[in-house]
This record gives C-alpha cells, sequence and structure tokens, in this order.
C-alpha cells in the first residue's frame, strides 16, 4: 500500500506542478525554476535512472542541483556539495498582522534587496526571485534595512523566506514584524504559512515557536554535481 505524500513532503516539485507551474522547465518528470528565479529542483519522490539522467540533462554536465528535502541517495557519479540538516515549520497560530510600515517592493528595489541578501545571507535570493510572490521592506532614512517575502508555493500554501534585517538594525523586531505581515498576506488569501530554516540555527527556531510556528518535520538541504562525463547530446537544453 502505497503512503500519501503530504503536498509539503517535496515543496519544490508540488510549486512547479502547481501555483509556479508558469515557472517550470521540464525534463521528464524533473522540473526546475529558471535560474534567475530560484536554484530550486523539483525531483520525484522517488527518482528512477532516468528521472536522473533527465535531471543531468537539464542542469549540464558539472552543474550543482539544488534538491530541497530529497532524502534518497544520489547515483554512482554524483557528488554531493552541499548538505545541512534543515526544519520545516508551518502555521499553528501565529499572530499574523499587517505593518504600517511596510511596503511592497517592486522590481525596481532587486538592486537594495540583492545588497541586502549579500550582507545578511538568508539563502537564495536572485535577480528574478520577486517574481515569486509577495516581498515586504522596511526602510530608513530611504535605505532598505529589512525585508520578507514568498517563495515556494505548494497548492494550499505559501513559504516565507529571505527573512532579514541589516546587521546595524537588528534587536528592533523588524524581521518578527515583516514575517508576521508576509503571513497575514497569505492568510488573507486562504493560503497556510510554512517556512524553512537550519535544524542548527536555535535562534531562529525559538523566535518562530514563539511567533505561533510549530514544527512539522525534519528535512535537508542537499545539492548534488551532475558529472562532467554526462554526454554533450543530453545538455540540449527542455
Amino acid at each position: 500500500m502505497s503512503i500519501e505524500r503530504h503536498v509539503l513532503d517535496n515543496p519544490a516539485l508540488t510549486s512547479l506542478t502547481g501555483p509556479h507551474a508558469h515557472f517550470a522547465e521540464r525534463r521528464g518528470r524533473v522540473l526546475r525554476y529558471p535560474l534567475d528565479v530560484s536554484p530550486w529542483v523539483g525531483l520525484p519522490d522517488e527518482p528512477d535512472a532516468d528521472d536522473w539522467a533527465d535531471l543531468a540533462a537539464l542542469a549540464g554536465p558539472g552543474a550543482d542541483a539544488p534538491l530541497p528535502g530529497f532524502g534518497g541517495q544520489v547515483p554512482d557519479g554524483w557528488e554531493i556539495t552541499f548538505a545541512l540538516d534543515g526544519v520545516q515549520l508551518v502555521d499553528d497560530g501565529i499572530a499574523a498582522a499587517p505593518d504600517a510600515e511596510a511596503v511592497r517592493l517592486t522590481p525596481g528595489d532587486v538592486p537594495e534587496m540583492l545588497d541586502l541578501v549579500e550582507r545578511t545571507q538568508p539563502g537564495p535570493f536572485l535577480p528574478r526571485t520577486i517574481e515569486l510572490g509577495t516581498y515586504l521592506g522596511i526602510r530608513r532614512d530611504g535605505a532598505l534595512v529589512a525585508m520578507a517575502g514568498e517563495r515556494l508555493h505548494p497548492p494550499g500554501w505559501t513559504e516565507i523566506s529571505a527573512v532579514c534585517t541589516d546587521p546595524a538594525f537588528r534587536g528592533q523586531g523588524l524581521a518578527t514584524r515583516l514575517t508576521l505581515a508576509v503571513a497575514h498576506g497569505i492568510r488573507e488569501r486562504g493560503e497556510t504559512p510554512f517556512l524553512h530554516t537550519a535544524a542548527n540555527n536555535t535562534h531562529a527556531l525559538r523566535l518562530y515557536e514563539s511567533l505561533g510556528f510549530r514544527l512539522r518535520r525534519t528535512t535537508r538541504f542537499l545539492s548534488a554535481r551532475v558529472p562532467r562525463h554526462v554526454a554533450d547530446e543530453q545538455a540540449v537544453g527542455i
């Protein structure tokens, strides 16, 4: 008897086959976002040899393929280049609320957003990541000092991501306010907020649990490098 999977168990795949299907680049059963939108790849729950071949062709020889939530073994010849234990948390009664100081960020704000991300390292944020959902920011003296937004979008759920604050403005509760404001917008659409963080980030875990998120499951952030000997004819694109 097969075990029914939850849409959050493989959130990149369920996003790319659901609300984010218009972003999907596909080869066989393997999907990914455009590389300037997000690095995430949607791999089937139990990939077979054909799926790994399709991923190799889609990514290209020697490329790194981020596989969020993948808990299996990579094939021979593939090199794991990054692995980090993580946790997935879901809304369990958070006090979501709009914030009067938060402003919606637009493509014109992307250079400042990229600069803030570079200085704070909240996770992947690329030139077109803003297209994945609503991003809110707080400015002080005209400068962007904190932001948070929406990333993965499985049916009925939206991930809160890129929560970061300029080091000079930490300790003022800006990240908390923006997290609650983004969650409010998600709730207003009738969806449920969730998020990911590193399992060893105890400060973030305490913060999110104090806001009303609860641990749903442990997961793994993994990236694997495509073997360089993949035949050129396999890497022809989509």
